[in-house]
């Protein structure tokens, strides 16, 4: 489902906890679709980055600055994907702020799919973090998009993605 023409918008972001597979599924959806696609975790600074890679959760002091530079770099692009976990409503409406045509899809796990997929990975998230994510994890809120179990295969988790926008993007519009 790319968009139908140039004029149309498709401004997407992947969130959820560590290891649902935001970057994953952020590059096969952005292939799916033909779009550009930034993985969050490129845009972070190197204090964060340093902190996360210490066991030590980001402060929401921490995570401003990295959540404009996200919602700057989808906004930036006529239609795009961007991977950031964007866990807080707060989170959500600050990016928001920047990219109001947003929509965001929840990538939701449950904890044991999260962790053995963490603990495969190199990255400066540890497993042991975790935790704090799914405590600050906000569910999302009727209009701020919808959310995909990624208890399946990654093309069975872009095929639903993708049929959740072809079906909900209208009732998603403000």
């Amino acid at each position: 489902m790319a968009p139908k023409s140039e004029s149309e918008l498709l401004k997407l972001v992947l969130m959820g906890v560590s290891g649902s597979g935001k970057s994953s599924i952020g590059l096969e959806l952005a292939r799916a679709l033909e779009l550009d696609f930034t993985d969050g975790d490129d845009l972070h600074p190197i204090e964060n980055i340093e902190k996360m890679s210490r066991g030590v959760p980001l402060t929401d002091d921490d995570r401003w600055p990295w959540l404009d530079a996200c919602a700057q770099t989808l906004n930036h692009s006529h239609s795009a994907i961007v991977a950031c976990s964007a866990l807080k409503f707060s989170y959500r409406d600050r990016m928001r702020s920047i990219c109001p045509e947003a929509i965001f899809v929840h990538l939701e796990g449950n904890r044991e799919l999260l962790v053995s997929r963490m603990s495969v990975r190199t990255h400066f998230m540890k497993p042991s973090m975790l935790d704090s994510q799914l405590e600050t994890l906000e569910p999302l809120l009727p209009g701020e998009g919808f959310t995909v179990n990624v208890e399946m295969g990654k093309a069975d988790v872009v095929e639903s993605v993708l049929r959740n926008l072809s079906t909900n993007t209208q009732g998603l519009e403000k």
